[in-house]
C-alpha cells in the first residue's frame, strides 16, 4: 500500500505537498480510494505558515474576521492564518483588529459545543471555518450547525483538501481538490465498487492517521 504512495505539490507553492496513498480505506461513513496524509502540513511550523498564507489570500482585502474556528487539528495553521490576516496594510481589512483562534469540543452526546467562557467569541462574530479535509461533508455540516446554534456569522470556509468542490453549497477555499488525485473516489459502504470487486479493506482512517486491517 505505502509502496504506491505519491506526492502532489501545490502549483502556486511547490513547498506545500500533499502525500497520497492509494488503497481501499474506510471511515465511519464512507469508503475511499486514497488516504491523504496532511499531518506534515498541519504540524510542521514552517509548512503550516506557508499553508496559512495561501488560505488567507481570499480574505485579506475583502472579509472582516473575528474568529477562526479550527477543526481536525488545524490550530497551528489557524494561528498563522490569523497572523496573516492581521498584517499591516491599507488593503488589509483586519489590520489593527483582534482575531481569536478556537476549537469546539464534543459533549457526552458527541455534539460539537463551545464552553460558556468561549461562546462570546462565536456569538455575532464573523467566523472562518477551517478544516483539514472535506470528503463527505459531514464534519463541515456538523460545524456549521454548531456555529448557527451559537449565532456565529459565517465569513468563509477554508480547507486543505475538498473532494467535490463543484457540489458544495457554500464556497470553499481549498488548496487541493479531487482533480489533483487521478482516480479519487468515495463510496457509501453498500455501494463500494472495490468491495463489489472483492478487494478487501486495507485500513481504517482515524483522526490523525490510519490503522491497517
Amino acid at each position: 500500500m505505502e509502496m504506491k504512495a505519491f506526492t502532489v505539490p501545490l502549483n502556486k507553492n511547490p513547498e506545500i505537498v500533499m502525500n497520497v496513498i492509494p488503497g481501499h480505506f474506510t471511515t465511519s461513513h464512507f469508503h475511499l480510494t486514497h488516504y491523504l496524509d496532511l499531518n506534515d502540513l498541519k504540524t510542521n511550523a514552517s509548512l503550516a505558515r506557508e499553508v496559512a498564507i495561501e488560505l488567507a489570500l481570499p480574505y485579506l482585502s475583502t472579509t472582516l474576521v473575528d474568529t477562526i474556528v479550527c477543526m481536525e487539528g488545524t490550530e497551528v495553521i489557524g494561528a498563522y492564518m490569523a497572523e496573516e490576516l492581521l498584517q499591516e496594510g491599507t488593503s488589509v481589512v483586519n489590520s489593527g483588529k483582534k482575531i481569536h483562534v478556537v476549537t469546539p469540543t464534543n459533549n457526552i452526546n458527541r455534539q460539537l459545543v463551545f464552553q460558556s467562557n468561549m461562546q462570546g467569541l462565536i456569538n455575532e462574530q464573523n467566523i472562518i471555518l477551517l478544516v483539514s479535509s472535506i470528503s463527505s461533508g459531514i464534519t463541515v455540516k456538523s460545524a456549521l450547525g454548531c456555529l448557527s446554534y451559537y449565532n456565529g456569522k459565517l465569513a468563509g470556509i477554508s480547507a486543505l483538501f475538498n473532494a467535490f468542490p463543484e457540489e458544495s453549497e457554500q464556497e470553499i477555499h481549498s488548496l487541493f481538490t479531487s482533480e489533483d488525485i487521478p482516480g479519487y473516489q468515495t463510496f457509501r459502504p453498500e455501494e463500494c465498487e472495490m468491495c463489489k470487486a472483492g478487494h478487501k479493506l486495507d485500513a481504517i482512517i482515524l483522526p490523525g492517521g490510519y490503522t491497517k486491517i
